[in-house]
């Protein structure tokens, strides 16, 4: 792993001589990898890992880990030294050199060989203080099948609270009929919250395929605009130049719906209420694929700007995580759904806020067909 990263590959999907193998790929990847031995001195590292640490892996190779990374929470420390299963920590604090960091950790027993381990660094951007969140994997796994599990076990008692209601209507004179009316929307409503949960907890990709981008992003602009009664100016900037995006076309459509209703209900008490949708073309974005071992460019780029107030700084780095919402009646589903459809597709997607501007920017990155 210590290997100087391999010359940039062709995109995913496209013809190569020779696939790269594992070293290659730790290599190139953005984050810290570093594997550790059963004592827990340093055994490889990436050149990701060498920067972070701010030291060349002939001066780390053989340390122990507590004199390279030192970890600022005891209960942290105590499970990266003793835990035998997967662990994930966000938002800790750790000490580098004279640095201290807020970072995303993972760590990675390797069971075919016996005490050794693979942990990951990644600094998390957050800079606020507050308590770090530790996760074992086997929590992790309950926390993402828990939104379809309860869908599933709740769904049978609504469609008999929908049935019983419906025959009760029947019973009634049409001036006692207000309660059944009111049983049937809120279990539509509560069958629509459902319905998220489920897609959100869903290990099911969308089909990829080749197409205009700007196809499903004019249905979506359709769809919000026979929605909208908030009189919001909703402005198109599209480049017709580009080329077709590798996506599903389905799931793109309900990422810009997803994000164009959020955008005009946050501009909604500005002066002048305004919401941008831009399309263009946008070199330099790139993520390392491990499906196909290459690096690959993202540089189809949808904006989705409006001149609200912007995210609360408080939940900025929770923002795509589930049942995170400031939105009076929200139920903090929306962007996490967003994320996952994007991920699916092998899209990116980030939050800027241009406060000189007065302009809350969320940027869709996409490849482009081959």
């Amino acid at each position: 792993m210590t290997a100087p990263a391999s010359p940039a590959q062709p995109a995913c999907g496209a013809d190569s001589d020779k696939r790269p193998d594992a070293a290659t790929q730790i290599a190139g990847m953005s984050f810290a990898v570093i594997l550790l031995r059963p004592d827990l001195t340093i055994a490889e590292l990436n050149p990701a890992a060498e920067e972070m640490l701010g030291q060349g892996a002939s001066r780390l190779l053989g340390l122990p880990l507590q004199s390279a990374v030192i970890f600022g929470e005891d209960a942290v420390r105590r499970r990266v030294e003793s835990s035998e299963v997967s662990l994930t920590a966000r938002r800790i604090a750790v000490t580098i050199g004279s640095s201290t960091l807020t970072v995303n950790m993972t760590m990675s027993p390797l069971p075919a060989a016996n005490g050794w381990k693979v942990l990951t660094l990644s600094e998390s951007g957050s800079k606020h203080g507050g308590s770090s969140d530790v996760v074992d994997h086997a929590d992790t796994l309950v926390l993402q099948r828990g939104p379809s599990i309860l869908a599933h076990e709740i769904k049978n008692p609504l469609a008999a609270i929908r049935g019983a209601g419906q025959l009760l209507a029947r019973k009634l004179s049409s001036g006692d009929q207000t309660l059944t009316d009111l049983i049937s929307e809120e279990v539509a409503r509560i069958a629509r919250l459902i319905d998220r949960m489920q897609a959100l907890g869903s290990s099911q990709r969308e089909p990829v395929a080749r197409f205009n981008m700007h196809l499903p992003i004019r249905s979506a602009l359709t769809a919000v605009r026979s929605a909208d009664i908030s009189g919001s100016a909703i402005i198109e900037e599209f480049d017709p130049s580009l080329p077709d995006v590798y996506a599903s076309r389905d799931a793109l459509q309900q990422v810009i719906v997803n994000l164009m209703t959020n955008a005009l209900h946050a501009c909604a008490e500005a002066r002048e209420p305004r919401v941008t949708v831009r399309t263009r073309f946008a070199s330099g974005l790139s993520y390392q694929s491990l499906e196909c071992g290459n690096s690959v460019s993202l540089p189809l780029e949808i904006i989705v700007a409006d001149n609200g107030p912007g995210v609360p700084a408080g939940i900025v780095d929770q923002m795509f995580e589930p049942f995170v919402t400031t939105k009076p009646g929200g139920q903090g589903l929306g962007l996490p759904l967003v994320r996952k459809l994007l991920n699916d597709m092998g899209a990116r997607i980030a939050y800027a806020r241009d406060e000189r501007a007065g302009v809350t920017i969320f940027r869709i990155n996409l490849a482009v067909a081959s």
